[in-house]
């Protein structure tokens, strides 16, 4: 805590540093990123996640103005970015601006008071590592938005918001998971998260004296993930409408059991069946999870990961050779309790539940062993759950 009060006091001074002190109050707020613990692809299933907002966040600092005009300054990359809240559009020569710009125009289109502003961030969120840092940004901008503008705005719909921000003005095409950790996260705890019903639960984490969560970077930048994400969004979307033939109650593949498919598994083409059987045995490996935590059964919940791990390696095909070898690494060294591909996959990051008094041993080995097998030195975090974004008192 101390170490991100630290970090807020800069981003607090830099604004002044770029913009001059104004003499109005500054808002300063955080917003983490995130790792999912299990539950891979089943959100745009209506299926279940279980995901944990770590302690790296992105920091915002900001004082209003008293015309439209809002100006950026993004600390780690010294760039600016401004615009007239009368006219937002999307900004190419600084594409970070433009998370922060469609938040704030979607709060326009709700009819709440956004007021223009100076505005400050900095982030050690890992870009590019699925650890979701344009969530953090987007939590972090509707936050400090709704304290500068004075206007209340339930957590929830903030994160609607957020999420329909990147949907349509950024133009990713993203869950609701990534926001509502990012909004709504506690500390010690995982969000358990139905992505139909956005209806959650808080599940109590083993103490961090005990167990650590390591992410692990396998620094392989995702490649072909929008059109390998797109064809297994229609594969599965093929397997309800076959489906619906015989479960016609079945709106997505999260209303199928596993009894269920075992029974109609046959009725569907190959890879189809593929598709759909690791989808329903991860919306029921993430309710085994919540089980399992709540009990303090962390052998099941490792191999919980495990299963997850290799359903996503063999039947949703998502995996690739840098991950596996992460996941096989880390399996074999002393203290490791649970290991799995983590986000879209196709590269990015594997998730870690370590003992905490392996948990340094077991990064130096994990790193060496990595870049050993695959000639890429890796970047490892140690992360605790934290709070989802709040208000920073300085």
């Amino acid at each position: 805590m101390a170490n991100m009060l630290e970090r807020a006091k800069l981003v607090r001074d830099k604004l002044w540093e770029v913009f001059g002190d104004s003499g109005q109050p500054v808002e300063v707020v955080k917003a983490p990123g995130r790792v999912n613990l299990i539950g891979e692809h089943t959100d745009y299933n209506d299926g279940f996640v279980l995901p944990m907002a770590v302690d790296r966040e992105i920091i915002m600092a900001a004082s209003p103005r008293d015309d439209h005009q809002v100006h950026l300054y993004a600390v780690d990359v010294d760039g600016k970015s401004s615009f007239s809240l009368d006219r937002i559009e999307k900004d190419p020569q600084a594409a970070w601006s433009n998370y922060i710009r469609g938040v704030l125009l979607l709060l326009q289109e709700r009819g709440l008071p956004v007021r223009g502003m100076n505005c400050a961030f900095s982030g050690d969120v890992p870009l590019a590592a699925g650890m979701s840092s344009s969530a953090a940004l987007e939590m972090a901008s509707g936050l400090t938005a709704r304290l500068v503008g004075q206007f209340e705005i339930d957590m929830v719909d903030l994160i609607k918001i957020a999420q329909a921000a990147e949907n349509t003005f950024v133009g990713v095409n993203c869950g609701i998971m990534d926001q509502f950790i990012s909004g709504l996260g506690k500390k010690g705890h995982a969000l358990f998260l139905d992505c139909r019903s956005l209806g959650y639960e808080l599940v109590p984490l083993p103490p961090t004296d005990q167990y650590k969560i390591v992410i692990a970077n396998t620094m392989v930048k995702r490649g072909l993930v929008d059109s390998a994400y797109n064809e297994r969004r229609s594969q599965c979307e093929k397997g309800v409408e076959i489906l619906q033939q015989y479960l016609p109650q079945v709106k997505a593949l999260r209303d199928v059991t596993v009894a269920d498919f075992a029974k109609y598994k046959d009725k569907l083409p190959g890879i189809v069946a593929k598709r759909c059987e690791h989808i329903i045995a991860e919306n029921q490996r993430v309710l085994d999870s919540v089980q399992a935590l709540r009990t303090g059964d962390i052998e099941r919940f490792g191999l919980l990961m495990k299963a997850s791990h290799e359903s996503l390696r063999d039947l949703y095909e998502v995996s690739c050779e840098e991950l596996d070898l992460m996941v096989e690494a880390a399996r074999e060294l002393e203290g490791s309790c649970g290991a799995r591909m983590t986000g879209a996959g196709f590269g990015g990051c594997t998730v870690n539940l370590v003992k905490a008094d392996a948990v340094e041993a077991f990064v130096g080995s994990l790193r060496e062993a990595y870049a050993r097998k695959t000639g890429i030195s890796p970047e490892l975090y140690v992360c605790e759950a934290e709070d989802g974004a709040k208000r920073l008192a300085l």
